[in-house]
Formats: C-alpha cells, structure tokens, sequence
C-alpha cells in the first residue's frame, strides 16, 4: 500500500473489534518505517501467526516483529505498565529484539491498580462486559483532569499529590458500590517508584518523533484497538469502549496533524463477532452461530470470553465506511466460511412495514428489527491457498464483489488464514 503519494496509513476495525488488525499490521509493517499505536489500553488483544508460533500483543505495536520498525505507544492510549513490560520481557525472551525500537509517549495516562479495582466492583462495567482491566476509570480520570501521565513520574511531589487525590476518589466510588475493598496510596507510589525508571527510559514526545518522520518520507502505520462500533462517540453507546477508535482518533491519539493522514484502511471479518453486552443484529442464536464460532476459533485474545457470532452486516459496515472515510476494506476470516452451503449478506433492517437502510443512533430503533438477508451459494471448497483473486472459486468472488457493492468501499486485501503468507493483495 505504500508508494510516493501514500506514506501514513491508518488501520482501523470496521465492526465491533477482533477484526483481525493485528494480521493487517503484522504483513503492512514489513514496508514501513514506525508503526504507532494510538489509543485503547491492556483491553485490546492482537494475534499474530508467524509460521507455527503465534503472538498475542495488548499494548506493544504489532509491528515489534519485524525488526527495523519503530514502534510507539501514542498519548491516547491508557497504559498498565506491569502489562505492557510482561509482553516486553516475553518478546525478549522470544528472540525479538526491542532495545532502541520501543517508545512511550510521555503524555500517555498510566492505569493505576486503583483503576482495576474499581472496574473490577463496577456493576455498570459488568453490565456492558468491559475486561475489566481498569481502561474506562482510567479515562475517566484523564477526562476528569484527576489522571496520571508518564511525564508525572518525573516528578516526585506532583505524583504523590495526584496518587493521594486519585487514591481517595476511587475509595469513594467504592464505598458507593457497597465494596469493602479499599485502594492503597502508598501502595501505588512505591509500585510507580519501582517502575518509574523503565518507563522514562523509553518516554518520548511521540507526536514529535512521528511528524519529523513523515516530513523526512517515512512510511507510517497508526494501528487502533476495537472496532470502530465501540467508539465513544459513534458506537452502539452506551454498550462501547471509552475512547475514539475511528480513524479520527488516530491525529489526537498520537498528536500529529489530519491532514498528514493518506489513506484509512478498514478491517472487517467476512461476517460478524462482537463480545459483551449491546446489539448485534445479525447474531445468530442457533446451530450456525456456534459454527460460525467453532470454525472460526471466536474466543477473546485478551479475555478467552466466546464471541457472538453472526452474519455479515453491510448496514454496520457501511456506516463504518462513513465515519472514519475508508479509502480500502481488509476482510479477513474468508476461509472461515468455506464449508458453508449457504451464506448470507443483512443489507438492511425490518421494521414493521419499513426498511432501515442506515446504521441508527438510538439503540432503541433496534429493537425489534428484522435483518433483510440476501443469500449466495457456498463455495464449498478451500480457500486456504490462494494467493491471488482468481485463485478463488467464483462463489467466493460473488459474495466479496456483493460486499464491496453494498458497503461503498474497495477491498484491498482477503485473508484467507492465520498466517502471513495466508492474504491476497489487490
């Protein structure tokens, strides 16, 4: 994807995340030069097959390896330390060489073991399925103007301030709650205090790095966790994460202008998962969704939790293709469906006498709707080797060519398995 005209590239889920991303960067980050990482927290899990082995990156850039790439961890990512460094030491111990490759953005805001303890007492959090990994207290700390970035660790006295101040709102809320269990402050300095070190040593003013880059011709990937339906903003709210996971996010996750911004790639499953709580229109309830399930390996990266499963909604997609401007679709998991005789496209939604053709803001006009189906063939066949378009068979290209119909995108690439060499370039 890279050429003389297109050098910064923004790589988003186009569904309700587990899109298979990770992949997309993993193969992209072999051309290019830093690969960033822009928002999300410990909560995101991306795979990556190399050959035999495969690789579950949270909060590392996926493009750590390929060695050569500089990877960084952007200001809008909410970062738990102890997590990150555990992905760090077993990359090491792996053979991967991170040393002068790695770099943290000094403004990121750090997830405070007071953040998991609250998530983890939430009955909200528990009803919408978060992880439970301490991300949407820590942004709502950083919102609050009441969060603790890296640069803090620099300062003893303002940390200690901001850790005490931190310390006492989250045992309020947690008296609120009914719980007996109670953060610790000097608990949480001395845990900064040890680590402190290790993370200033690789902090930097990142959206500086990354714009001296892209002035000098770099070749740039900013990598997003979820899926652009979790966005706080443009999500099936409330049922979403707490952070911007379209491709606007990228600029302010990273602090580099928009219009540096050439191209937007989004990744889509050649049909449908979600995990946790909130709608999915074409979930399937039946023998077929767990199919879809089984064959499809959906269990959590991150949390090992089954993933709903359902056919491919064109109206999702679509308004996917709206909101972050999509100049391409990567649509993975293809091979998934090839022992399917029957598969089917949603390309709308009934209600009543009425068909809904737009993804709806209230999740209240979902209720009750019933997906519009189109049906194709099943190719019946392995996909599994092909490496190039006509590679596949002619059912499978008649379901791909419906999809770039519907959604108003071109697809750039297919993947038809889990490992590198398993995607066909368009």
């Amino acid at each position: 994807m890279f050429d003389s005209k297109t050098r910064t590239i923004v790589i988003v889920g186009a569904q309700w995340g587990d899109e298979g991303k990770g992949k997309l960067v993993d193969v992209l980050a072999e051309r290019a030069d830093w690969v960033v990482r822009y928002q999300g927290g410990a909560n995101a899990g991306h795979t990556v097959h190399v050959g035999d082995e495969s690789t579950v990156l949270h909060q590392v850039p996926s493009g750590i390896l390929h060695g050569g790439v500089r990877c960084a961890i952007g200001n809008g990512v909410v970062l738990d330390p102890e997590s990150m460094f555990e992905e760090v030491d077993a990359l090491v111990a792996n053979g991967v060489d991170v040393a002068g490759r790695l770099y943290l953005s000094d403004r990121a805001h750090l997830v405070m073991p007071y953040h998991k303890l609250v998530d983890k007492e939430s009955a909200a959090s528990k009803a919408i399925g978060t992880t439970g990994r301490g991300i949407g207290p820590a942004y709502e700390d950083k919102v609050a103007r009441r969060g603790i970035r890296v640069l803090d660790l620099r300062q003893p006295a303002r940390l200690k301030a901001l850790v005490e101040r931190g310390t006492e709102h989250a045992n309020h809320i947690l008296a609120g709650f009914g719980s007996t269990k109670r953060a610790d402050a000097a608990f949480t300095l001395s845990e900064l205090e040890r680590i402190a070190p290790r993370l200033l040593a690789i902090a930097e003013d990142v959206g500086l790095a990354v714009t001296k880059a892209q002035k000098q011709g770099a070749a740039v990937l900013l990598e997003g966790a979820q899926g652009s339906l979790l966005d706080v903003d443009h999500g099936t709210y409330p049922f979403v994460t707490s952070s911007s996971t379209t491709a606007g996010g990228a600029a302010i996750g990273i602090g580099i202008g928009p219009r540096t911004l050439d191209a937007v790639l989004g990744v889509v499953k050649a049909y449908t998962t979600r995990v946790g709580g909130g709608p999915m229109p074409t979930e399937l309830l039946d023998a077929t969704g767990e199919r879809l399930r089984k064959v499809g390996n959906e269990f959590g990266a991150t949390t090992g939790r089954p993933r709903r499963c359902g056919w491919f909604d064109a109206v999702v997609v679509r308004y996917a293709v709206r909101v972050n401007g999509l100049t391409g679709l990567a649509i993975t998991k293809l091979d998934v469906l090839d022992d399917f005789d029957r598969i089917a496209l949603c390309t709308g939604y009934r209600l009543g006498a009425e068909v809904m053709t737009e993804f709806p803001g209230d999740l209240a006009d979902l209720e009750g709707i019933e997906p519009v189906y189109e049906w194709f063939d099943g190719w019946k066949s392995s996909t599994a080797g092909a490496r190039k378009l006509s590679d596949l068979p002619k059912n499978a290209r008649t379901y791909l060519d419906r999809i770039v119909e519907l959604v108003e995108c071109p697809a750039q690439f297919v993947s038809v398995g889990t490992r590198r060499d398993q995607i066909i370039g368009r």
